[in-house]
């Protein structure tokens, strides 16, 4: 057994009760490598059912979740109050037919409404299958939306605004017609349309029998949920959450991280409950410690920030959970305002990144502010996993100086690092566990795909010991296993590495970045533009500049990739990234600054903003072609 002492010279870290750095490891004569915690999982509660029971006869009184009303106050849920609505919900669910073949499909994105809905399924053994809203909202031809309605086959769809929703659910209906099937019935909470039913009407069923038979058969392999995923190599696909899995997960959480049973947690959270970090990290973690989960209705993008910086000038979390594109907006804010920042961070006890690394100056001015605020450090903390794993499969519960670090495996769960003599002398990273899914819904060639022979899921990450001598400084992500090339040199390109890499040498001007160069003999970008850091570089270099424009339209975009500030700013931060990575396989001769963000419809990025670089590559391979031609007046040439 391997375990570490964490030892810096950095200003010190607020006191965090969290558990030792130890992992098991067992090398294998064929070279994998078996990670496996040393602290075995503890018993776990059957059922998120229980979770909500256990603390609605604890604390009745005590806030589970609110959120912002239009009228811009705060809707508040206890947790007695959730309970008893969930009952009711349960047994109008059952009255309308909706059983384990029959799941309730979610349309739209986090509310107090969705939640109770979601816990009533699956306090009667129900699935539920929370959909991204962009499905319904954003895209044009509700082709993923269909195929996903098609595949579930619900009992129920819902929808928060039926007026909002409208179209989507025309497109649903088409989708039944021509299957020759009867209508799904339809529910909403506010603006019926057609013959929809209003949720108000399904809180008042009063639970009996029926409901009381079904909660005490829902057990630990009982299908909790189906969240989809992106459909980044394909259409999206089911991945079956036993309840099992959901509860499992929490319980190694809360051997990892002890600090969760000394105060109820409080945190501000963003991120979709259609996705496993949201829906299934963070909203159960409340559920299970007995914490509040502020629903915040904002999001990391232009327009709709406001949302989200407005909540955190009311309310300080003690846990604030982001991605990399969040933190990013979110610093220049607490920078500026002394008095948000000050509310950010006075009760903070951890940081938690996830979905991919943190660039390095965001991490330095993040630590610089806690340092200000607080005279020491809060905890940088993140983990790994997958819709497929519940999601935790390794965690990070100790120091760590940089991000890249993804933990070790969280109790009861086995990480196998396996060699990949085709990919450059990497690991691959399989993990097998109680989190681990039992497949995907209704797609049993997939589920058989997914698997090896040991009983491992294959997760298509690539991964290595920080350390080799010392495996409990934990595990560093290495990127997707199919994302790494080689140049026409032979020698091979490690994504994701140089990805982070260019990132952290950028400072804020990139927003992201797509690696060019596969069969070709330089390495080259497809650049994403921070559009309000460009917006500043041409301001302060154009005294002609409109100073208050907040235009991100496509003409400005293409103004601002094309002017000489921003060229410069990009050569200078390319040329310093260069002067340390001279390696053909690390060295960047040339950019394409993107004037088009990545589309939702054709797979190039998540709604949680997690860029697809294989979708990217084959969308816009005619730009890849520019790129190396080196035409047009939004190429750097270094």
């Amino acid at each position: 057994m391997h375990d570490i002492m964490g030892h810096t010279d950095s200003p010190p870290l607020i006191p965090l009760a969290l558990a030792a750095a130890r992992v098991d490891l067992d090398t294998r004569a064929d070279g994998r490598m078996i990670l496996r915690s040393p602290l075995p999982l503890g018993a776990h509660a059957r059922c998120v059912g229980e979770l909500l029971r256990r603390w609605a006869e604890r604390e009745p009184e005590r806030l589970f979740l609110t959120e912002r009303t239009a009228a811009g106050g705060r809707r508040e849920l206890r947790y007695g109050q959730a309970l008893a609505t969930v009952r009711s919900l349960g047994q109008a669910l059952l009255d309308r037919g909706l059983d384990g073949e029959h799941p309730l499909m979610l349309l739209s994105g986090n509310s107090i409404d969705s939640a109770l809905l979601t816990l009533a399924a699956m306090d009667v053994g129900v699935p539920a299958a929370p959909i991204s809203p962009a499905y319904s909202l954003m895209s044009q031809d509700h082709a993923k939306l269909r195929y996903i309605f098609e595949l579930l086959t619900p009992g129920l769809v819902y929808a928060s605004d039926g007026a909002a929703f409208a179209p989507a659910l025309t497109a649903l209906a088409h989708s039944a017609r021509d299957a020759k099937q009867a209508p799904t019935p339809v529910l909403v909470s506010a603006r019926p349309v057609g013959d929809a039913s209003e949720l108000a009407a399904l809180a008042r069923a009063v639970p009996g029998e029926a409901h009381e038979r079904a909660h005490a058969a829902v057990s630990a392999d009982t299908v909790a949920k189906i969240l989809f995923t992106s459909g980044s190599t394909g259409v999206p696909k089911g991945v079956i959450n036993t309840q099992r899995m959901l509860c499992s997960n929490q319980q190694a959480i809360a051997q990892l991280w002890p600090f969760l049973a000394q105060r109820p947690p409080v945190t501000v959270d963003w991120l979709p409950w259609s996705h496993t970090f949201g829906g299934n990290h963070n909203f159960n973690m409340m559920l299970w410690h007995g914490g509040t989960l502020h629903i915040d209705s904002g999001k990391p993008r232009p327009g709709l920030f406001d949302a989200s910086l407005a909540n955190l000038r009311q309310i300080s979390p003690t846990l604030y959970f982001n991605v990399p594109a969040g933190f990013a907006m979110l610093l220049p804010h607490l920078e500026a305002d002394d008095d948000l920042c000050a509310r950010f961070f006075a009760q903070l006890d951890v940081i938690f990144y996830a979905g991919a690394a943190l660039p390095a100056h965001l991490w330095e001015r993040l630590e610089a502010l806690s340092i200000k605020t607080r005279g020491a450090r809060v905890r940088m903390l993140s983990a790994w996993g997958s819709t497929e794993t519940a999601p935790m499969a390794t965690s990070v519960h100790f120091a760590i100086e940089r991000a890249g670090v993804i933990g070790l495996p969280a109790p009861g769960t086995e990480v196998a690092l396996v060699p990949v003599a085709a990919a450059g002398d990497r690991y691959e990273l399989r993990v097998r566990g109680p989190s681990v899914t039992p497949g995907y819904w209704r797609r049993a060639d997939l589920t058989a795909q997914a698997f090896d022979d040991d009983g491992f899921f294959c997760m298509g990450d690539a991964g290595k010991l920080a350390d080799p001598d010392d495996p409990a400084r934990g595990i560093v992500f290495d990127g997707r296993t199919a994302e790494s090339f080689k140049l026409t040199s032979g020698t091979w390109v490690h994504v994701s590495e140089l990805r982070l890499a260019v990132l952290a040498a950028s400072g804020d001007v990139i927003q992201d970045l797509v690696v060019t160069g596969h069969d070709r003999d330089q390495v080259g970008l497809l650049l994403f533009p921070n559009l309000s850091a460009c917006q500043r570089l041409v301001r302060d270099a154009d005294a002609d500049a409109d100073a208050d424009s907040d235009n991100d339209s496509a003409f400005a975009v293409a103004d601002l990739v094309a002017h000489e500030a921003v060229h410069n700013a990009l050569r200078a931060a390319l040329g310093a990234y260069n002067s340390n990575n001279a390696g053909s396989s690390r060295r960047v001769t040339r950019a394409l600054i993107m004037t088009e963000p990545p589309s939702i419809d054709a797979n190039e990025i998540t709604d949680k903003g997690y860029i697809n670089q294989r979708a990217v590559l084959t969308r816009r391979a005619d730009l890849v072609e520019r790129l190396y031609d080196a035409g047009g007046p939004d190429v750097v040439i270094l």
